[in-house]
């Protein structure tokens, strides 16, 4: 379907059309009617598939078409981190180019400047709120803030902000609006509590669910099976034969990231830890030397795996298994980027067997399997996804298995690194 098709306002199709955007994604086709419709909508797409567009181009349209106070807020859009906000208030000052409305990014940091900007946009009625939860709740806490003129209220990536703890604050928002309010709702996953919450906010939700896309092939995909007291060895041994920049290892639980990050600074690796308990500050720090190739390594919990928009990543490493086919596609999607090539290594412990079987079902294939440097012992053998289901842990050989050393894993390289 094509943009034009739909009952997008002239001036946003204007900018679509700058933009060199004519056809819809699947989650905008299906998404854009139902919200200008006035529906709330709770949307299951991940990152990558066009969501912002699908909420931003209507948002904009009913705005400007519909009775608001221009003196007003009058939309609210909720972002996890403070780069999605910052992106997502940079798509909207591109789509709403040729529409008459203005809009504040409002997330943490201690830069004084944009404290004074945030506030202000906040006091004096900026037409569209892009913020954190945490940032927004402190300027409700200290300045009389209204919102009654708020008609939209956007959570995306919901899923994600559940995981860093902000349900409270976010009900804590949600009870300042007008009940009449729309409430739009995008999560790459749907678990128990996005359905609580959403429950709690919205009227008969129009549901969208975009299935999950499978990797691109630009992709090569490779696992190794591994017991668990291996895997610090295997990742020294990926690192070293890799020889690359901008490396990111995903581990399941902060404390794993901050031993893993110390082990491989004592090799003399520059790694930095990524993860909840830093501060936004030293979070934007730790991204900005990643972006720049000061980092070598970045060892991340999953609060790095959607919305980080580094395009030469050459290489990801799944320390541990994701226990969702869904965040195994987001983790791996950091690599093979903007046209690049790339390489994702899977660290397969024998627990978490039947959840990477569960992944290549997903995929419809059995990964290709690495063999342990002999150096760190004898491993465990592989499950085949097919056998998993009824062999469940007996550790059946599985899949073609070659060595990452002498058969050239490491040679895979973004372009950008190409000699």
């Amino acid at each position: 379907m094509f943009f034009d098709e739909l009952a997008l306002s002239d001036g946003v199709l204007d900018a679509l059309w700058d933009m060199h955007f004519d056809t819809c994604t699947p989650v905008q086709e299906q998404t854009i009617p139902v919200i200008l419709d006035g529906h709330d909508v709770i949307s299951c797409a991940q990152t990558g598939t066009g969501k912002t567009a699908a909420y931003i181009l209507p948002l904009l349209t009913n705005l400007e078409y519909d009775n608001h106070d221009p003196n007003k807020l009058n939309a609210i859009i909720m972002a996890p981190t403070r780069e999605l906000a910052q992106q997502i208030d940079q798509q909207m000052q591109g789509f709403g180019f040729y529409v008459p409305f203005s809009s504040v990014a409002v997330y943490g940091g201690k830069d004084n400047d944009a404290w004074g900007n945030q506030t202000t946009g906040l006091q004096q009625g900026a037409d569209i709120v892009v913020a954190t939860p945490g940032r927004l709740l402190s300027m409700m806490n200290i300045y009389d803030v209204d919102f009654s003129g708020v008609k939209y209220f956007v959570l995306d990536e919901a899923d994600r902000m559940l995981d860093m703890g902000f349900y409270d604050d976010i009900m804590t928002i949600y009870r300042k609006l007008p009940k009449d309010c729309q409430h739009i709702l995008f999560s790459a996953t749907m678990p128990p509590e996005i359905r609580k919450m959403a429950k709690a906010m919205m009227q008969a939700p129009v549901e969208v669910q975009i299935a999950v896309s499978r990797p691109p092939e630009t992709i090569q995909q490779l696992a190794v099976d591994v017991y668990e007291p291996q895997k610090i060895g295997m990742v020294k041994a990926l690192l070293a034969d890799a020889k690359m920049k901008k490396i990111i290892v995903f581990v399941g639980k902060k404390q794993k990231v901050k031993d893993l990050t110390r082990e491989l600074c004592r090799q003399g690796l520059d790694a930095r830890a990524m993860h909840s308990d830093l501060e936004q500050k030293e979070r934007d720090e730790v991204m900005l030397d990643f972006r720049n190739g000061k980092v070598d390594v970045l060892v991340a919990t999953d609060i790095v795996a959607r919305g980080i928009d580094v395009d030469d990543i050459p290489l990801v490493i799944n320390y541990d298994v994701p226990h969702d086919a869904e965040d195994y596609v987001h983790r791996i999607g950091r690599t093979a980027r903007a046209e690049n090539d790339g390489t994702a290594v899977t660290l397969v412990s024998v627990e978490d067997q039947r959840y990477f079987a569960k992944i290549e079902r997903f995929l419809k294939k059995d990964i290709e399997r690495l063999v342990v440097p002999a150096e760190l012992g004898e491993a465990p053998q592989s499950v085949k996804a097919s056998e998993c289901a009824t062999r469940s842990g007996k550790g059946y050989s599985g899949g073609s298995r070659r060595s990452w050393r002498n058969q050239g894993g490491h040679r895979r390289k973004s372009k950008g690194q190409r000699r």
